[in-house]
């Protein structure tokens, strides 16, 4: 074997842009030895999908990338080199089928990550790929030398290149806990304050609300909202009450908007659509007509079908005697304000937004002040909502990476 083939690269994080990354590598003749702090890899992504592994999205990839926002004309060639077609394309070459849901996502057949996960794990150690478990990454030496406390004491590592996919700071008993950003930034690397993404908000409901609706869906509702630079969200669907707030893919959807207008402005406003099926005009002539000796509630019930959770979140926002108001009334069941104090903790949330900057790597993902460190993953500062988007720019990025490492080292072809 001659030494071109036996430089070694270090990829440390086990998640799926690790993986990906150590796979582009391994399958150019590259000695890759991957690190993970955890006792396995692929834990965050065998929890996803608990529920049914959600791999990517079939809408038009037009519409693909434009849901990654302000970041989308960083994030957009990265899902060229490696896009949701390519995606299934790679699920399929390891032996698992996949199918389209009604809404457009992109699921294993069997739904499960497991299955896919061996597969993976067998095709990389195949290939020569060495697991390195309970291997913590600590930094640097003075001598510039990668520093692990592993289970038989501190191991320093000179690699040709390293590739960190070390994800953000969400889910951390999984792996995932921010303890990289003082690292980076003391070596002049720009990182974005890690912030909660596709998360919860607290509200403050009443004692009342709390202790009976806590668990409760808002079922075929609508919400919108808007924030001090111009951005608008509206959009139907559902989400679910807590016992300090609202959660779930409605929510999730609305939160970078949210979570950044809390930070400027200390709170944010929602504004919930409670019968988007019908105009303001039908609800209105609805509250309006006469209810002769029956309660408010009985009235909006016969009325609209309005009961449970929508009309207990009627009377969180009115007064008694607001309820009483023909106008008011209407009015607020087609735009109820929900005020939000606070996001939920970022180690609650499922992704995480801000991380290193993607001004501060050049266009293979390599960092300009440290030369032969790539990142990739949820640990770039970018956010997408849930629906496939996520595992997949993050598998995107682990290509482009391990692409940049070997331009970097000299092996054309860096395509294959």
């Amino acid at each position: 074997m001659s030494n071109e083939n036996m430089k070694t690269i270090a990829v440390i994080g086990g998640g799926p842009a690790g993986l990906m990354a150590a796979e582009v590598l391994s399958a150019r003749g590259l000695a890759v030895h991957l690190y993970d702090a955890m006792p396995s890899v692929g834990r965050k992504f065998l929890l996803a999908g608990r529920g049914g592994l959600n791999l990517t999205h079939s809408e038009p990839f037009e519409h693909f990338a434009s849901r990654f926002g302000e970041r989308r004309a960083q994030v957009e060639p990265l899902l060229h080199a490696f896009g949701p077609e390519a995606l299934r394309e790679w699920v399929h070459g390891l032996g698992v089928q996949t199918f389209v849901g009604s809404s457009g996502r992109v699921f294993p057949a069997d739904m499960k990550a497991a299955p896919l996960l061996r597969a993976w794990l067998h095709r990389l150690r195949e290939a020569g790929v060495h697991l390195h478990m309970r291997h913590r990454w600590l930094g640097w030496s003075e001598a510039g030398a990668l520093r692990f406390a592993t289970p038989t004491g501190e191991l320093e590592v000179t690699p040709e290149a390293t590739v960190l996919a070390l994800g953000g700071a969400s889910w951390s008993r999984l792996g995932s806990d921010g303890a990289w950003v003082p690292w980076l930034v003391a070596r002049g690397v720009e990182v974005a304050p890690l912030a909660p993404a596709n998360c919860g908000f607290d509200i403050g409901w009443t004692p009342y609300f709390a202790e009976r609706f806590a668990g409760k869906p808002f079922k075929s509702v609508a919400v919108f909202c808007s924030d001090a630079q111009g951005r608008r969200f509206a959009r139907k669907g559902e989400f679910v009450a807590t016992a300090t707030g609202i959660e779930g893919s409605l929510v999730y959807a609305a939160s970078g908007l949210l979570r950044d207008e809390i930070a400027s402005q200390g709170s944010a406003t929602l504004w919930l659509d409670l019968l988007p099926d019908r105009t303001p005009e039908q609800v209105r002539a609805a509250v309006l007509h006469p209810r002769g000796a029956r309660s408010v509630a009985s009235h909006l019930k016969s009325r609209l079908g309005l009961e449970g959770i929508k009309t207990a979140v009627l009377h969180e926002v009115l007064t008694r005697d607001e309820m009483h108001v023909p106008e008011k009334l209407a009015e607020t069941i087609k735009a109820l304000p929900l005020r939000l104090v606070a996001p939920r903790p970022i180690d609650e949330a499922i992704s995480s937004a801000g991380g290193v900057r993607f001004e501060a790597l050049d266009a293979h993902l390599m960092s300009t002040a440290l030369p032969g460190l790539f990142c990739a993953g949820e640990m770039l500062d970018w956010e997408a909502p849930t629906g496939g988007y996520l595992l997949t720019a993050s598998m995107a990025s682990g290509v482009v990476a391990a692409r940049g490492v070997l331009r970097r080292l000299g092996r054309s072809g860096a395509e294959s």
